[in-house]
């Protein structure tokens, strides 16, 4: 398998790198509360998906 003859500068390295970046993922607001909730994800904050109820959310006592 061929390897590198020359060592490549940082340069070099960085403009390669230069793609890899974190992304922020994509949100959507629930619509029943309003909280922010990523797609195709049930709602933490009310258990809605959809307009239907997913999830039963226990009441702190």
């Amino acid at each position: 398998m061929p390897n590198p003859k020359h060592r490549h500068s940082r340069t070099r390295r960085d403009k390669r790198r230069t793609h890899y970046k974190a992304v922020a993922p994509t949100t959507a607001t629930c619509s029943n509360c309003g909280a922010a909730v990523l797609y195709h994800r049930v709602c933490p904050e009310c258990g809605y998906y959809r307009g239907k109820m997913a999830v039963e959310k226990e009441v702190a006592a």
